[in-house]
């Protein structure tokens, strides 16, 4: 097999003009430039990775964590991870796990056994405890509020950023507010809940168990929120939904059952979503394509210069103003 001592001596360049072509350096003249990629085609040569990979201890690739890949919310924190790995020429491993801590362990040896550069972990199952572990052999970005760690994070405050959802329906009048959450356990839906939960208490609106409702996820569940809603002795006036897609199902749903948004029923979704721009849902714009661009750039970064200390970087939402409240 040819290796670059070769392709210098058959082309006539230096060894050092040879790695330079191979690594895109552009202080190699046209001509030399030519004279190794006819050389490198004609040797049929190969680069072989895992030896790069040993001489500059990098691999040019980051997984990232997901639990899954089809729904939206994470596919647009990929898509602006993706941007910015394309730019930067670096490798995106996707690593669904289902919410299944093991499967996430596995993926966090990678970056002990030096497999990979870094990780971003858009949403996990694992405490911050157990990540924090991990940062021992390598940079580790969030895509989630996990306080002040040894990795770094990118995050909206979704406390917050709930609370302005409700302050924003109760400003326009509404009194009975009902709750649509994915899953009921999950970090970020934890902290949505209480900021449900503690809002009622502190305007003193009616609390109602009937009108929380759990694992509302895709456009389907979102018909199925409509269906418990008709079928409830006293139903919410406006709904605080965590998912553009759910909003969707229930208002196209609704359409079928003559029930009228807003008139009967008024909506607030959740991410911006395509869909929601399209059936014109309010919503609240919580920054995902920006969300995965910022933890590339911050992971890239930390690989790439000394390390630093952890980044926490929290971004800004906003209420986008449609015509379901």
């Amino acid at each position: 097999m040819a290796n670059i001592k070769e392709i210098a001596r058959v082309a006539g360049v230096s060894i050092t003009t040879v790695s330079r072509v191979l690594n895109n350096h552009p202080y190699v003249s046209k001509e030399k430039r030519a004279a190794v990629l006819q050389t490198i085609e004609q040797l049929n040569y190969t680069r072989n990775m895992n030896a790069v990979h040993l001489i500059t201890g990098r691999t040019k690739a980051i997984a990232v964590i997901l639990p899954y890949i089809h729904f939206f919310y994470f596919s647009v924190i990929v898509e602006g991870l993706a941007r910015e790995a394309l730019l930067a020429q670096y490798r995106l491993i996707l690593c669904q796990t289902d919410y299944r801590p093991e499967e996430e362990l596995k993926v966090l040896d990678m970056l002990r056994n030096k497999e990979i550069d870094g990780i971003i972990i858009v949403s996990t199952a694992l405490q911050p405890e157990v990540i924090e572990e991990y940062t021992a052999y390598g940079p580790i970005v969030t895509c989630q509020d996990s306080g002040e760690r040894r990795f770094s994070s990118v995050y909206i405050e979704h406390y917050s950023a709930f609370r302005h959802g409700l302050e924003y329906l109760a400003a326009k009048g509404y009194r009975n507010i009902g709750y649509c959450e994915g899953r009921k356990h999950g970090s970020s839906s934890s902290i949505r809940l209480s900021a449900y939960r503690d809002f009622l208490a502190e305007t003193g609106l009616p609390f109602i168990e009937e009108w929380m409702i759990f694992d509302c996820i895709t456009e389907e569940d979102g018909a199925a929120v409509l269906h418990r809603l008709l079928n409830m002795t006293k139903r919410p006036d406006a709904l605080i939904i965590s998912g553009d897609h759910v909003a969707a199902g229930l208002m196209i749903e609704a359409q079928k059952h003559n029930l009228r948004i807003p008139a009967d029923l008024a909506i607030i979704g959740f991410d911006n979503q395509p869909i929601g721009r399209l059936l014109g849902i309010t919503t609240i714009d919580n920054q995902l394509f920006e969300m995965g661009a910022c933890a590339f750039r911050i992971i890239h970064d930390q690989i790439n210069g000394d390390g630093g200390p952890p980044v926490h970087l929290k971004l800004q939402y906003s209420i986008i103003e449609r015509l379901t409240v």
